[in-house]
Order: structure tokens, then C-alpha cells, then sequence
């Protein structure tokens, strides 16, 4: 099957998806009430379903990575601003670069790393079936991209950084339940510090990459950097105003392109 064909069958598993098979499909309205109450129903099923069928589309479009050329990888991602990360890079404090689950999250690490010709250090959570996360990982690391796994990241990723590399992080999913809660579309909501923790205690920088898709299937994405100027004193206030600095950035990528977030996850469990 081409590579367009595919993208096409995706709508074909979204409607599978949503209608016959509604995998987490009570979870995505749970979201979307909490992220947009002013909304009618009929806009939130719209968003619902194109969430549905954007995940689709990412997913046969992973299936597709490792059969592609190096060149056409390098390809994938309209990239501005990309000279943040090598200048960054060269400063030599190593470089946090956050995404997120929206459009095609494992492209933008593959195409990017090749744009700038620098190796990114993955972290990725291992999936519960072992080939699924054996396939993922050879995909992940076909060309000069390596993988951090989850459960061991906390005592690597600061090696890493101390060491001048790139960690990659995708920086979109809830925090532990007695972490930090920071406001989120309107609702206190459970973050991941670990980024604004690493960044203050090695001076890298954080960076956000969050790939977006258009109409013809193509990608763009714009490499901001986070803010870190005019941080209180107390070091954990540090860590709060950093992390709310992402997380509004994220919220309003999330506010400008609902349909391209992957809304399954339960972000507000607690």
C-alpha cells in the first residue's frame, strides 16, 4: 500500500474506532467537556472523531517509518527555527527538546534529529506487548536517534544533559497524583516537573517541537523556547513557574489545533 494510500485507509479505522470499536471513546468526551464547556456537543463530536482519525492517520504512518529513506525522513517535518537546537547545542549544557501526543509525535523526533544532524535520546515508555515495543524501538533508533526507557530515565537523563546531549521527552501526560498541580484548560490539573528540575539543576535549555499536520498530510512545527528569565529565589517556585510556562504553551497549541491531540489519555484522573 503507497504511502498516500494509507494515510487514506486511516479514515476507514477511525470510523472503526469510533463507531464500532469506540476504544476510549468516554474518555475523549470526559476531556473535551472539561477542556471546552462553552462548546455544543456537536462541536465536541467533530473534534472527537478527527482526534480519532488523526491518531489514525499517525498510526498507519508509523507502520510506514521503516521503510522510508533516510532523505525522505529528514523531509517529513517543515522545521523553523531549527537553529535554536544546534546553537543551543553547542553551548554544551545539553538541550531538553518536549513534544507532544498531536499530529505525528515519532516523526518529528526522527525527522528533526536528521534535519540538524544530531542524535536525540528518546525517552518512550515501554508498551505491555514486547514485539510491539521491540518494532517501536528498532523504528525509533533506525538512523542516529537512541531510547531512553521510562522506568530508568530519571537516573540517565541527567548524564545525558551533563554530557552536552539532546533529551527528547513527549512532556503531555498527567502527573503523579501527589505532584504538583498547576491550571489546565480552567482545572487544576497533575504535571511532570522532571523537565524544569533537569533543565535548573544542569542549565539546559527547554525547547518545544510539537509537530502539526495540514490538509495535504505534510507537517510543520516551530522550535520555541521556553522561557526561564525573571524566576523567583526559592527553588521550587523556580520549578512551578517554569512548568507553567510549558503547560500554557502546550494549552494553546491544544486550544488553536483540538483535533490533532491525542484526547484518550485520562488527563484529569486526579
Amino acid at each position: 500500500m503507497g504511502f498516500n494510500l494509507s494515510r487514506k485507509f486511516a479514515y476507514l479505522l477511525a470510523l472503526i474506532f469510533y463507531y464500532i470499536i469506540p476504544i476510549r471513546k468516554k474518555t475523549v468526551f470526559e476531556n473535551l467537556n472539561i477542556a471546552f464547556p462553552e462548546k455544543s456537543f456537536e462541536e465536541k463530536k467533530k473534534i472527537a472523531f478527527s482526534s480519532y482519525h488523526s491518531f489514525c492517520i499517525s498510526m498507519v504512518e508509523i507502520l510506514i517509518l521503516p521503510y522510508l529513506s533516510r532523505e525522505k525522513v529528514k523531509s517529513l517535518i517543515d522545521l523553523f527555527n531549527s537553529e535554536i537546537i544546534t546553537r543551543k547545542f553547542n553551548e554544551g549544557n545539553g538541550v531538553i527538546v518536549l513534544s507532544a501526543h498531536f499530529g505525528n509525535w515519532e516523526y518529528i523526533a526522527a525527522s528533526v534529529s536528521l534535519q540538524i544532524d544530531i542524535p536525540f535520546n528518546i525517552v518512550v515508555k515501554n508498551q505491555r506487548n514486547g514485539f510491539v515495543n521491540d518494532w517501536m524501538n528498532r523504528a525509533r533508533t533506525k538512523w542516529i536517534n537512541k531510547v531512553i526507557p521510562l522506568g530508568v530515565s530519571i537516573r540517565s537523563a541527567y548524564s545525558i544533559l551533563k554530557s552536552g546531549q539532546i533529551l527528547a521527552i513527549v512532556a503531555d501526560q498527567r502527573g503523579p497524583e501527589d505532584g504538583l498541580k498547576l491550571d489546565f484548560f480552567g482545572k487544576r490539573t497533575s504535571v511532570f516537573t522532571g523537565p524544569a528540575v533537569l533543565s535548573l539543576k544542569t542549565g539546559a535549555p527547554i525547547l518545544f517541537g510539537i509537530p502539526i499536520r495540514k490538509p495535504d498530510y505534510s507537517y510543520f512545527a516551530e522550535v520555541v523556547e521556553i522561557d526561564q528569565s525573571n524566576l523567583p529565589e526559592d527553588f521550587d517556585e523556580k520549578v512551578k513557574v517554569i512548568s507553567e510556562r510549558m503547560i500554557k504553551y502546550l494549552e494553546e497549541i491544544i486550544r488553536k489545533y483540538p483535533e490533532q491531540w491525542l484526547w484518550m489519555h485520562k488527563r484529569w484522573k486526579h
